[in-house]
C-alpha cells in the first residue's frame, strides 16, 4: 500500500484512457507520481452486476449455512473488493467516517492474507488520522507491525500520528527506524524522515541533508520532495530559496491537477474525485508553506492569499493535512 509524502493513499494500478479509442465505459486514472505507500485500487469492471451476483451468492450459500470450501475465498474477495470501491467513493466525497467503515469491513473479510491486512490497516490508520482519531491510527499501525514487523509503512503512518499527539521523540524514532528498514538511500524514507524532522522542528540541517539525498543529483524530483525542501529551507531562515522552490512544487502539482481534470468523462468519477482530493490536500500544504515563507519576507498580500487558498483546499494539521 503506497502513500504520498503527506500520507494519503494513491491507487497504483490505474491505466490512462486510450486516446485512440472512442468514449466508452469509465477507465482507471494513471498515477501522477509522488511517493510513499498506497492501497491497491479496487477493480470496478463488474459494477452493479457483480454486486447483484454477490447478493445472490450470499442468499443462496451463506444464509443456509452450506458453505463449500471453494466458495468462501470467492465471496471473501468480492466483499473486500466491493468495500474498497466504496471506500474510494466515500473518501473522494470527503465522507471519511464512511470510508473508515468500508475499510473496517474489508479488514474483517480479508482472512489470513497478512500483506492485504497490513495494507488495509495502514489505509484505515490514515483515514483515522483525518477523522481526528490519531490514537486509533496508532492502534492500527501497531496491529500492522504485529503482523509484519519489518514493514516501513506502519512506522511512517505512526510517526504522523505521533506528531499530532505532540510526541516528537516517538515520531522521530519511527521515522529513523523506517529509514533503517527501507535500506540505504531509499528516497521515500529519507524524505519522510526529513519532513517529520521539519514538523517537530528538530535536526533541521540533517533534514536538509535527507531531502537533498532523496532528490536527484540535479535537484529535481517529485513535487512532494521539493515541498519538503522548501519547508526546511524556510525553517532554516532561507526564505527566498524556500519561495523559489515552493513555487516549482506548486506549479508541478497544479499541472498534475489540470491533467486529472482533463480526464473528466473518460475516467471513473469516483476514482477521479479521490485523486483530486488527495492532490488538493497536497497543494494546500504547499501553499501554506509558501505563505509562511512569504510572510517571513514581508510579502503580506501573497502570504494571505496562500493561507486562504490552503484553508479552502483543506489544510488542517489536526487532521494530518500538514
Amino acid at each position: 500500500m503506497k502513500y504520498d509524502r503527506l500520507g494519503f493513499p494513491i491507487p497504483p494500478e490505474f491505466t490512462p484512457p486510450d486516446e485512440r479509442s472512442t468514449p466508452g465505459p469509465a477507465r482507471r486514472i494513471a498515477p501522477l507520481g509522488g511517493s510513499g505507500v498506497e492501497p491497491a485500487a479496487p477493480r470496478r469492471s463488474a459494477g452493479r452486476a457483480k454486486k447483484l451476483l454477490l447478493l445472490g451468492v450470499l442468499a443462496a450459500v451463506v444464509v443456509p449455512g452450506v458453505l463449500a470450501p471453494g466458495v468462501m475465498p470467492v465471496i471473501r474477495d468480492a466483499v473486500v473488493q466491493w468495500s474498497l470501491e466504496q471506500a474510494i467513493a466515500h473518501e473522494g466525497r470527503g465522507d471519511v467516517r464512511s470510508a473508515v467503515r468500508d475499510i473496517s469491513r474489508a479488514i474483517g473479510w480479508a482472512g489470513r492474507d497478512a500483506e492485504r491486512r497490513c495494507r488495509l490497516l495502514c489505509w484505515r490508520a490514515m483515514l483515522r488520522i483525518e477523522n481526528r482519531d490519531p490514537r486509533g491510527a496508532i492502534e492500527d499501525a501497531d496491529a500492522a507491525l504485529a503482523i509484519a514487523p519489518t514493514l516501513t509503512q506502519p512506522r511512517r503512518v505512526r510517526a504522523l500520528a505521533l506528531v499530532i499527539l505532540n510526541d516528537p521523540d516517538g515520531a522521530l524514532a519511527d521515522a529513523q527506524t523506517a529509514v533503517e528498514l527501507a535500506g540505504p538511500g531509499d528516497p521515500e524514507a529519507l524524505n519522510h524522515r526529513a519532513y517529520i524532522r521539519a514538523l517537530v522542528g528538530r535536526d533541521l540541517d540533517a533534514a536538509l541533508a535527507d531531502v537533498d539525498s532523496a532528490l536527484a543529483e540535479d535537484g529535481s524530483g517529485p513535487a512532494e520532495f521539493l515541498d519538503t525542501k522548501g519547508f526546511v529551507l524556510h525553517l532554516l531562515g532561507r526564505h527566498h530559496e524556500a519561495v523559489d522552490l515552493l513555487n516549482v512544487a506548486v506549479d508541478l502539482t497544479q499541472k498534475d491537477r489540470r491533467e486529472l481534470v482533463s480526464l473528466t468523462g473518460h475516467a471513473d468519477p469516483d476514482e477521479l474525485a479521490y485523486r483530486l482530493r488527495s492532490l488538493d490536500h497536497g497543494l494546500a500544504v504547499m501553499l501554506h508553506h509558501r505563505g509562511m515563507a512569504c510572510q517571513a519576507l514581508g510579502l503580506a498580500g501573497q502570504a494571505r492569499q496562500d493561507f486562504e487558498t490552503a484553508e479552502h483546499k483543506g489544510y488542517a494539521p489536526e487532521r494530518g493535512i500538514f
